[in-house]
């Protein structure tokens, strides 16, 4: 029983980081859109929508990596 449920946490947590990276990756594509770009240029900063995915993903690699390499 208990290798099943580690097999399982494993599976969550390559899941988990692989999505966060996926995520981070669609907000540095995001963010080089011709809005972002704009949006950049106007306020000096990056839009909300590309944080939150570099945010999202990067919480999410971490819990992943986590969940990867508990014992």
């Amino acid at each position: 029983m208990s290798t099943n449920s580690n097999s399982m946490v494993k599976l969550i947590g390559l899941v988990l980081l692989i999505g966060g990276l996926a995520m981070a990756f669609w907000g540095y594509q995001m963010s080089g859109a011709f809005a972002s770009k704009l949006t950049k240029g106007l306020t000096g900063a990056l839009p909300d929508e590309v944080m939150y995915r570099y945010i999202g993903g990067a919480i999410s690699s971490v819990a992943g990596l986590f969940l990867l390499l508990k014992k």
